[in-house]
Parts: structure tokens; C-alpha cells; sequence
């Protein structure tokens, strides 16, 4: 009889460790898949952020006083991203816009040269789009242009800011 007890609790403590190695097993796998799925969106902001592959280019970018509208330009180099939100800040208030890959229309952001209601969308690669935004009052001071890619519907922080906004009209006259 003492054989027959010393045998049962070999086999039940056996038994234990093959189930917290079971139970660990499972836990793990679940906890790597979420981990992995945060870092990965994590990780491609990070590419995006460091090598200024989003950008505002402020060659382009400038507010017209005498109209109330901003004209603003975004460069995307060889990145995919699935969207792009931009924020104009002026005297205290803020708009935002969310370009995307499908065409979107705006009651106040138009194409350059374009209409008003026009569809828009993101640029492509290597490419760069000039885009108007209105209903920022006459007379108003521009404070900052910000952008933000967003990929796998996730919000990356901003890749690039711009404080000097230039007037439209005196550089026309200029």
C-alpha cells in the first residue's frame, strides 16, 4: 500500500506541472498575438516619424487675409500610410481634416485650383498635393499646420508642424 501512495502523488504532481505548463502555454500565446499587433502599428509609426517621410512642405503653405483661406501642401515619400489628419490652428480655434485614400469631399477644404465639395484624397507615393481650407475669417492670424499619418486605423503623433505661416497676398505682390 505505501508503493501504491507514493505512485499517486508522483503521477499527481506530474499532472499539476503538466497543466501549469499547459495553462502557461495558452496565456502566452494570447498575450504575444496582442503584443505583436501593438507593436507592429507602434513600429510603423516609428518608420514614418524618424525618417520625415510625411511632410508639410512650406514652400506651398501660406494664408490669404483678404479671402479667410489657407493653402497648405503635404509631401508623402515612399511610405504607405492609410490616412492623414490635419489640424489648422488660428487665434484659439482649431480645424481638423482626415484625408484618406478614397475620394472625400469637404464643405471647406478644396484641390488647389479646385472647387469647393471636390473629392479628395491622400497623396500617393512620392507624390505631394496642395489643398485649400477656408473659414478662418479675414484678418486672422495663422498659428501652426499639423499633421498626423494614421496607419492600420491607428493615430500616429504628429510628423511635422509648421508655426510660420506666410501671407498669400504679399508674397503675390512680392
Amino acid at each position: 500500500m505505501k508503493n501504491k501512495k507514493a505512485l499517486s502523488s508522483v503521477i499527481a504532481t506530474v499532472l499539476i506541472i503538466l497543466l501549469v505548463v499547459a495553462s502557461v502555454t495558452i496565456v502566452w500565446s494570447f498575450v504575444k498575438n496582442f503584443i505583436d499587433n501593438r507593436t507592429k502599428s507602434t513600429q510603423s509609426c516609428f518608420d514614418v516619424e524618424s525618417s520625415e517621410s510625411v511632410t508639410i512642405n512650406s514652400y506651398y503653405t501660406c494664408y490669404n487675409s483678404t479671402t479667410g483661406e489657407v493653402q497648405f501642401s503635404i509631401n508623402i515619400k515612399d511610405v504607405e500610410i492609410d490616412g492623414l489628419i490635419v489640424s489648422i490652428s488660428a487665434e484659439g480655434n482649431s480645424k481638423s481634416f482626415t484625408l484618406n485614400n478614397t475620394a472625400t469631399s469637404f464643405t471647406n477644404l478644396k484641390p488647389y485650383r479646385g472647387n469647393y465639395g471636390d473629392g479628395l484624397k491622400l497623396p500617393g507615393k512620392n507624390e505631394g498635393l496642395t489643398y485649400v481650407a477656408s473659414g478662418f475669417g479675414t484678418g486672422s492670424n495663422i498659428d501652426s499646420i499639423k499633421i498626423a499619418p494614421m496607419i492600420d486605423d491607428e493615430q500616429c503623433s504628429s510628423s511635422d508642424e509648421t508655426f510660420k505661416i506666410d501671407n498669400c497676398v504679399l508674397l503675390v505682390n512680392n
